[in-house]
């Protein structure tokens, strides 16, 4: 199975292009279009793809890589090459070099569940890729209106005399689903839109506790969940007053979560306000005392012998409140110029706008001022390579292999000619005499396959010594 990373672009349905009268492409193998998204339209002529590929593309070729006379096995390894590469659809223009798509390129798409798509003679690469920007814009704009006039309801909704139950029916009927806004004690005293069948309600249910403080404050919960139970999408968000909302949804597109957030803040303003300057100051004054020195067994006691914790350090690029690392065990400088927090190790952390982030490894709350101090240092590392998250590595961290690049000579040249550049994209497009887009398509594509971190400089010098080894 291959995994496709599509491009952060709105797909659109393979059917839409194929309606388009003015292109004439015919589907003529592979499975049915209405089910597959196209986030781009590319032209190659290369024998092997693959590389050139970020996934979720229209491939287009008129087979110019083939040889006049194919024989054995050629389209069959490279409709293969075409699948690994990820993209979702191929389409082939007849003539001048093929009267009609060769048969066996026709079975061996089929056999891969690649749809296929006849260009006639008439119809030009470049229109086929305009039409596809042109259908992506659409969709991107229709989108964008349906999430701007969603975010208007609710806020109308807010100002009604029953604003709680007007906001969730005006976010129900906008995602087309069912939501319920439930307490800090698991209470559902309002809901809005056809409840689902009882497994997917109860589902719901177990998904909003989850987002739900625990008992007691010093345990951190995450601030979303999702699920998807009898092809229902559910998707459970913390409120900040403590309870939670819950959306179950047929469907589930790239804006609902966008309108989710906006209710998400209007029912946290309407349930009760934000945690206390009091409970901020305790909060504050505990994660304090478990990153001081000689602390271990006050530590131990309140976090416990087994559960692991990572240290966040988060610095503002501009003067700004402290980013929301949603966790109450936090503590800011008076100044805002430094916030230290803890989570549990196996909660996710992403990068916050307009703030630096340094994290540690995981480690017992024994540990926690060893963490302290990797959580300094990864922070100081961000600063310095400019990056918005930079992660501790461990001094026993296996150092990363060349492996996964092997018979892939594009890319290795390109990573060893962008690491002899100090990363530079438009040096390294220089010297290989290709668009400097291509240069980071590659090098996204070496980061994917080696599983490493290109940002971090002690990953970059041992991925060069490992080049100049096989040199």
């Amino acid at each position: 199975m291959v995994t496709v990373t599509a491009p952060p672009t709105p797909g659109i349905p393979l059917a839409a292009v194929l309606s388009r009268a003015d292109l004439g492409l015919r589907r003529i193998a592979g499975p049915d279009a209405a089910d597959v998204l196209v986030h781009g339209a590319h032209t190659s002529e290369l024998t092997d793809p693959e590389p050139y590929l970020l996934g979720g593309e229209l491939l287009l070729t008129a087979g110019v890589h083939a040889p006049a006379a194919p024989v054995g096995d050629y389209f069959e390894e490279y409709a293969e090459r075409v699948a690994r590469g990820g993209a979702v659809a191929l389409g082939f223009g007849v003539t001048p070099v093929f009267d009609t798509v060769p048969p066996e390129l026709v079975a061996a798409c089929e056999r891969r569940g690649i749809p296929l798509l006849e260009v006639p003679p008439r119809t030009t690469f470049s229109g086929v890729a305009r039409a596809v920007w042109e259908l992506m814009a659409q969709a991107r704009n229709a989108e964008l209106r349906r999430v701007t006039e969603a975010q208007q309801a609710l806020a109308s909704a807010a100002a009604r005399p029953d604003p709680l139950p007007s906001v969730l029916r005006q976010l129900a009927q906008r995602t087309g689903g069912f939501a319920v806004a439930v307490t800090p004690e698991g209470d559902e005293p309002h809901h809005a839109g056809t409840r689902p069948p009882r497994a997917v309600s109860e589902a719901l249910a177990e998904l909003t506790a989850v987002v739900r403080p625990h008992a007691t404050h010093l345990f951190p919960t995450p601030s979303s969940a999702a699920d998807t139970v009898g092809g229902t999408h559910l998707s459970a968000y913390a409120l900040s007053t403590g309870g939670a909302l819950g959306l179950a949804t047929q469907a589930r597109s790239p804006g609902d979560h966008t309108i989710a957030g906006a209710a998400i803040v209007l029912l946290s303003l309407l349930t009760g306000e934000h945690r206390s300057t009091g409970d901020t100051r305790r909060a504050a004054t505990l994660v304090d005392l478990l990153l001081g020195a000689d602390r271990a067994e006050e530590a131990t006691e309140l976090l416990g012998a087994d559960t692991t914790w990572r240290v966040i350090h988060a610095r503002p690029l501009t003067p700004r409140p402290a980013p929301d690392l949603a966790t109450p065990l936090t503590s800011t400088a008076t100044d805002d110029s430094l916030t230290r927090a803890l989570i549990p190790s196996d909660q996710d952390v992403t990068a916050h706008a307009g703030h630096v982030l340094g994290v540690s490894s995981p480690a017992l709350a024994r540990d926690l001022p060893l963490a302290d101090t990797q959580a300094a240092h990864a922070l100081t590392r961000a600063r310095a390579t400019r990056s918005p998250l930079a992660h501790h590595r461990p001094d026993d961290a296996p150092a990363p292999t060349l492996a996964a690049l092997s018979g892939k000579p594009a890319l290795l040249e390109t990573l060893r000619t962008w690491l002899s550049l100090h990363g530079s994209w438009e040096g390294t497009a220089l010297a290989l005499t290709v668009h400097r887009n291509t240069v980071r398509q590659r090098i996204a594509r070496c980061a994917t396959l080696l599983e490493a971190d290109l940002d971090d400089p002690d990953t970059r010098m041992e991925l060069w010594f490992a080049l100049r080894h096989m040199a």
